[in-house]
């Protein structure tokens, strides 16, 4: 099977970059979606003038953004009622806690560090409200995260 990454960005544009960085922000499925490689490849495309570059790189900010917030909300919706329920071989409550710890210590740099880690940049913005950090840090730290991935990959 050929995949030709740059052959799917042309056919699918910007909506099609976008809304990959999205999935792959945001919802828990997206976590095998080729983020960076993406980005890079788009921008690699906007160069030979088949994408406008401030087009791609603002609209793939924003989508990284909020599909981080859709993984805070998933977070609030559903984490921390996992662990009100007896341990299992998979959730205990010292996991809980050991993540508050976590996010309270090290949250701001993992939430800006994490978008570089595939995978991982799935899953921070989840782990984030699970570990009992504040809306308004989280944001704040999403917008700096989402701007340097998003502006530092794609250029």
């Amino acid at each position: 099977m050929h995949f030709d990454l740059v052959q799917i960005i042309k056919s699918l544009g910007y909506f099609g970059v976008w809304g990959i960085i999205f999935a792959e922000s945001g919802l828990l499925i997206g976590f095998f979606l080729p983020g960076d490689s993406l980005l890079f490849t788009a921008g690699f495309v906007a160069s030979q003038k088949l994408l406008n570059i401030w087009v791609l790189v603002i609209g793939a900010f924003l989508c990284a953004v909020l599909g981080d917030n859709v993984g805070y909300a998933t977070g609030h919706r559903f984490g921390r009622r996992l662990f009100q329920k007896e341990d299992s071989w998979l959730f205990h409550k010292k996991h809980l806690v050991k993540t508050t710890n976590l996010y309270q210590k090290h949250g701001k740099k993992t939430l800006v560090l994490a978008r570089f880690v595939p995978i991982v940049r799935t899953f921070a913005p989840i782990v984030a409200d699970i570990g009992a950090m504040h809306y308004r840090t989280f944001m704040s730290y999403n917008l700096i995260g989402g701007l340097l991935w998003t502006f530092g990959i794609t250029l």
